[in-house]
């Protein structure tokens, strides 16, 4: 159940090798879970042959993930097969306080779950996703003056009391980092740096395939190693942040005086149609991120670097930079130099990652008749 429910999709044989039990076994347990309404299965073919593919059964139960962004929130239903089944955003004001953005992404979850018939009582659990440093054992915000509105809230008593479910809490960068290890780029890997680089700059690290926190959840915030001490004021109150330099505010500043207002998106499209200014300044910023994610390589030895967030939609023209510098300025290794690559699962990554972090809270909850 725990392997399944981990990659949320498996056949008989992924199962044997995935569990160390002999395919016999396997097959008896899954005829058992599948006649109990548990799990279910479905013909499939693998390399040609036939196979059985195996996921939890879908009427165990909802799961809702929440992804709060600098300026607008996600809200998405799966069920435990970890099918989406709905997913809608909506706009948020830039200094939103705590107790506004709760109570929507509250009311955003019921609509939901009454779009898909469902009743309050189907919701197993609720993740949410936040971009600042969270105490993952109290889900409370650790950081100060990051996430205006926000220092201090515990969000799973004020969602929890809202939804009535068990509700888990992470930083952004943190559950990108796990849904990239579990359905993305990462699969396969126990040793992973995310980087999310978008409004702001972020950073996950999965290692021996577990999450890492840190003291009070601020391990991997990347965005804040000091590039240059004398550099400008960084928003954290240091000086010279990573952030200060391939934030959304310093790629937009200084591409003001020669093309005006832009978005990023805006800097994207144009840099990929060929835009000299654009592509100069995507191709900056990935060297200052090289740097920075070289350090982190020299620090915990990661077996890839996923970069995900809106900029990664630049593709080679930031990657290709970024992936020169690792290269120059990691330890020469046996093993080569690390993997960059882009997120495969984009703008969804965090929002996948707080469905992921939701299924693992009802398995413990025992909602899904699974001990942990």
């Amino acid at each position: 159940m725990s392997a399944v429910q981990r990659h949320g999709s498996l056949t008989q044989i992924e199962l044997a090798g995935v569990t160390g039990l002999s395919p016999a076994t396997v097959s008896n347990i899954v005829k058992e879970l599948a006649a109990s309404g548990v799990l279910h299965t479905s013909p499939s073919t693998r390399s040609g042959r036939r196979a059985l593919q195996v996921t939890l059964a879908r009427g165990l139960g909802l799961v809702a993930g929440v992804h709060f962004g600098s300026r607008s929130l996600r809200v998405a239903l799966a069920d435990a097969a970890m099918q989406v089944l709905a997913d809608q955003r909506m706009p948020l004001a830039p200094d939103h306080r705590a107790d506004a953005g709760l109570r929507r992404a509250a009311l955003l979850v019921v609509e939901m779950l009454e779009s898909l018939d469902a009743g309050p009582e189907e919701l197993l659990a609720v993740g949410v996703c936040l971009p600042t440093a969270v105490d993952r054992r109290t889900g409370r915000i650790t950081t100060v003056g990051m996430l205006r509105g926000w220092d201090g809230v515990a969000v799973p008593e004020v969602l929890g009391e809202e939804l009535a479910a068990p509700v888990a809490v992470d930083n952004d960068a943190n559950l990108g980092a796990l849904a990239e290890t579990r359905l993305g780029a990462a699969a396969g890997h126990e040793n992973v740096a995310y980087l999310r680089v978008s409004h702001g700059v972020g950073g996950g690290l999965v290692m021996g395939g577990q999450l890492v926190h840190g003291r009070a959840g601020g391990a991997g915030e990347i965005g804040h190693v000091t590039v240059d001490e004398n550099g400008p004021i960084c928003r954290c109150g240091n000086r010279g942040c990573l952030e200060t330099f391939v934030g959304a505010p310093a790629l937009l500043g200084m591409l003001a005086a020669s093309h005006g207002h832009l978005t990023l998106d805006d800097v994207i499209l144009r840099a990929r149609e060929g835009d000299p200014g654009c592509r100069r300044v995507l191709s900056d910023t990935g060297q200052h991120l090289g740097v920075a994610a070289a350090n982190l390589c020299n620090l915990v030895d990661p077996e890839i670097v996923v970069v995900g967030g809106r900029l990664a939609g630049a593709g080679e023209i930031l990657l290709g930079p970024m992936r020169t510098v690792v290269e120059q300025r990691t330890m020469p290794s046996t093993a080569g130099p690390v993997r960059v690559v882009a997120s495969e699962l984009g703008a969804a990554a965090e929002v996948r990652g707080a469905l992921a972090v939701a299924l693992d809270t009802a398995r413990i909850s025992g909602a899904l008749g699974v001990t942990p």
